[in-house]
């Protein structure tokens, strides 16, 4: 594997503030992409996101004022929801139907779903927790993104229940954790700006 192509990506992707409305992502790009976000880790690999494309220009101009009318919004090709199934994480239907797919012997399932539960009913907010499961997978998509020179975008900034109303997510179920724009780049990228590594790393060794 090429390291240096990786970290190419890395110094590639940036937060993309305007698209170029005449460059659309492949289908098989879209795919890639997609698939990337279909295998991200995911704590107790419960797969908390699921994502919604937004490549209806119409719809995406009606979500513009919701999202402090930025231009990333409208001028991205696809625009992805990343939503997070609080809800349905912390049903034992759901939760058990994923363990038992590892195909373990009983016990050990049974050990896993306890382990689960105990962790879960001590948690602050599975509903917090969840949306941040969907940042590991947006991630993934934007890191695969720029892999294969697709600039993105994380966007926080956005009315939450208002989205969440306009796309038709039940939010006593879901969260609209955050939205993600995918496209090309419309203007040069500004400079790379990070503080050097041993600034943010510390190796403890013994």
């Amino acid at each position: 594997m090429d390291k240096n192509l990786l970290i190419e990506a890395l110094n590639f992707r940036h937060a993309c503030k305007l698209f170029d409305k005449a460059k659309k992502i492949s289908d098989i790009d879209l795919n890639f992409i997609l698939e990337s976000a279909r295998l991200a880790p995911s704590s107790f690999g419960m797969e908390h996101c699921r994502i919604v494309v937004i490549k209806n220009q119409e719809l995406k101009k009606e979500l513009k004022p919701l999202c402090w009318d930025q231009n990333q919004i409208d001028s991205c090709d696809a625009l992805l929801v990343l939503i997070a199934k609080y809800k349905e994480v912390s049903s034992s239907v759901y939760y058990t139907k994923m363990f038992e797919r590892r195909g373990l012997d009983e016990n050990l399932t049974k050990i896993y779903i306890e382990k689960y539960e105990n962790y879960i009913h001590n948690l602050k907010s599975i509903k917090c927790w969840s949306e941040k499961q969907c940042y590991i997978t947006a991630s993934n998509i934007m890191n695969y993104s720029a892999l294969i020179g697709i600039d993105s975008c994380p966007i926080e900034g956005f009315e939450k229940e208002s989205v969440e109303k306009k796309l038709g997510i039940d939010n006593a179920q879901e969260s609209a954790a955050l939205l993600l724009a995918l496209g090309y780049r419309a203007n040069p990228q500004t400079p790379k700006l990070r503080l050097d590594l041993e600034d943010v790393v510390t190796i403890i060794e013994r």
